[in-house]
């Protein structure tokens, strides 16, 4: 087969082979999986980038370290609260037409983000940001996800698309450091001409699909949710800052009622936009939950280092970029093997390697903080041990909650688990903020604040890893009885 051909294949919208017997891995296949990549690579480098960038942020605006975590919840605000209703989207209104459209909108809030001079304002591009990366996220995932077959060509596509949010995170790491040196400004524009980039190959690259037949969009479900979501998480994070006062309570119980109309909402409408029985579903259930631990405790201890690092012992942005660069290498390195890893091993005895990995990072740094961690003794090895745990987890749980997924579903599938994390991170940061800020005194001069939080990330992280561990006991005790019995039968 030509190049030409190759990129002229499926002009008309016929999708590849998707059976792993049948589909081979064409010039236009790998376009498809190179724009789905970049966009993923945007997503780790806007991460990574403004990470490294909050204290200069908030020197310049004048924001506090509560006022900071709205840079970083904005966004996942904006993300978690509509990755369902974008994944679900992307199901009936065409896969191809809702990538596109978010995608071109987070161009624009990078833009117009990097140009604000009010913190207000900003926080705002990034909430945008969020809403238009909970489109193009799980978009990307049901693209892949129905691209590839189940098996070992979708493991493979998954542990490279990895592998570039890996990338993005670590090449995040270094060019924040480098563009906050000249002014955080340019931590929000650099990305602009790449998504641009990405929109125009993904206009010429990724086939044209069809709508869903038979569906409908669920108004109701989607105003709840979206609603009872946000809700929640603002008051979980307002919390700490204002206490419980009228509108926090208020945030509360609303969001309560808007989540039980949800439920009851989807268990009525003829096309929900949650299938609830989706939730009956061991392993799906578990990836959430997986997501979460991951997610919600390493984005916050990133957080508590970046302050840590900059503010009290003053390392400049490259420096601290540099040191917390070792678990992105990690992730890119070792993510290629994800997909024959997870094709010999299956996704739970991985997730639990990677669960272990991820708490025994958390209770070293613990156990050999004191009060000015060592970046040799305490510092690095966590840092390695959390990249293992991300560079195991992530593909695998991704793995598993896509997988016997249906492809009308995919999109639900991946928005769930990636809501999940999102919506985990919020929570888990907010509560993490709250702990830091009320241990912080002007007088605070090393880590002390920040082992509450460290507390915090270190339980959820253990959480996590026993849910697995019992998960996986009590699979492999069915499976050792389920042997004699068949033995038995002939």
């Amino acid at each position: 087969m030509t190049i030409t051909e190759s990129l002229t294949q499926s002009a008309s919208g016929a999708p590849e082979p998707r059976t792993a017997a049948e589909q081979r891995w064409t010039l236009r296949l790998w376009g498809v999986l190179a724009v789905l990549c970049a966009v993923l690579f945007l997503d780790g480098l806007d991460v990574s980038m403004v990470g490294v960038a909050l204290p200069s942020i908030g020197s310049e605006l004048g924001l506090s370290t509560t006022s900071l975590q709205w840079i970083v919840n904005g966004y996942v605000l904006g993300y978690g609260g509509l990755l369902l209703l974008g994944g679900r989207t992307a199901d009936l209104l065409g896969r191809r037409r809702v990538f596109l459209i978010a995608l071109g909108v987070f161009t624009v809030a990078s833009l117009v983000g990097g140009l604000v001079d009010d913190g207000g304002l900003l926080i705002a591009t990034r909430f945008v940001k969020g809403l238009a990366a909970a489109f193009t996220a799980p978009t990307a995932m049901s693209i892949l996800t129905t691209t590839f077959a189940e098996g070992p060509a979708r493991n493979r596509a998954l542990s490279i698309f990895t592998v570039f949010g890996a990338s993005g995170y670590s090449s995040g790491l270094i060019l924040g450091g480098l563009l906050t040196s000249l002014g955080w400004r340019w931590t929000f524009l650099v990305p602009v001409p790449l998504a641009l980039g990405a929109l125009i190959a993904g206009i010429y690259l990724i086939p044209r699909d069809k709508p869903a037949a038979e569906g409908g969009h669920d108004l109701i479900g989607a105003v709840t949710l979206v609603g009872g979501m946000l809700l929640a998480v603002y008051a979980v994070v307002t919390a700490p800052q204002r206490g419980l006062g009228a509108l926090t309570v208020t945030a509360a119980v609303l969001a309560v009622v808007l989540l039980a109309t949800f439920v009851a909402a989807e268990s009525r409408v003829r096309h929900p936009l949650v299938r609830l029985s989706i939730f009956r579903i061991g392993s799906i259930v578990r990836a959430n939950a997986s997501m979460i631990a991951l997610m919600g405790s390493y984005v916050s201890f990133q957080f508590m280092m970046t302050l840590y690092l900059q503010d009290v012992l003053h390392w400049s942005p490259l420096s601290m970029a540099l040191a917390l660069l070792p678990a992105g290498l990690l992730v890119a390195f070792s993510s290629p093997f994800m997909g024959r890893l997870i094709d010999r091993h299956g996704t739970a005895p991985l997730i639990v390697a990677a669960m272990t990995s991820l708490s025994a990072g958390y209770v070293w740094f613990l156990a050999t903080a004191g009060t000015r961690p060592d970046y040799l003794v305490t510092v690095l090895p966590t840092m390695l041990l959390l990249g293992g745990g991300f560079a195991f987890g992530f593909s695998s749980i991704m793995a598993q909650a896509t997988d016997g997924i249906d492809d009308s579903e995919q999109g639900l599938a991946s928005g769930l688990v990636q809501s999940s994390g999102q919506v985990g991170t919020a929570l888990v940061l907010a509560v993490v903020t709250g702990l830091v800020a009320s241990a912080t005194t002007a007088a605070s001069a090393d880590f002390t604040p920040f082992r509450p939080g460290v507390n915090l990330v270190t339980g959820v992280a253990v959480a996590g890893l026993l849910l697995n561990v019992v998960a996986l006991i009590a699979a492999r005790s069915r499976g050792r009885h389920r042997v004699p019995a068949e033995i038995g039968s002939h």
